[in-house]
């Protein structure tokens, strides 16, 4: 089982999940073909109602605590449905590395 599907599957195990999508962004950064080092996570649930975003990533790194070791970075987006659908459903763009091609 690959990283990305460890991630994905805790994650929908841990939290009623309204819309997910987690990146693979390795390829950008300055690591060898193939690797699961980088990611971004876009994760909508209702779980985060009434809390900050310092508290929304507290809980995603608790679910992910035996993941975290295995890869070295996680760029997290996280949102109420209704905030969500005030961004119009978009993700956000990751900037380049400047180690990466």
């Amino acid at each position: 089982m690959t990283i990305q599907s460890q991630i994905e599957q805790r994650i929908q195990d841990a939290l009623p999940v309204h819309f997910m999508t987690l990146e693979n962004e390795s390829y950008m950064h300055n690591v060898p073909a193939d690797s699961e080092t980088h990611f971004k996570l876009v994760l909508v649930s209702d779980a985060f109602e009434g809390k900050r975003t310092v508290q929304r990533h507290q809980m995603v790194y608790a679910i992910l605590s035996d993941e975290m070791p295995k890869f070295h970075a996680l760029a997290m987006h996280t949102h109420t449905i209704k905030e969500w659908t005030d961004r119009a459903d978009s993700i956000p763009s990751s900037p380049k590395c400047k180690g990466g091609e």
